[in-house]
């Protein structure tokens, strides 16, 4: 995996941990995350 491939990792999971900690803790739960799930969630799915 070359550099640019990880920063495009990288962005992606920084964008899905800003949207995750945007939403409130009922649409969290409805997606079945915990708010401090929030970035174990993002790292197994972007990373």
């Amino acid at each position: 995996m070359n550099i640019r491939q990880k920063l495009a990792q990288f962005a992606a999971y920084q964008r899905t941990v800003r949207e995750l900690t945007a939403l409130d803790n009922r649409q969290l739960s409805d997606l079945g995350i915990a708010r401090g799930d929030i970035k174990t969630v993002a790292r197994t799915h972007t990373l």
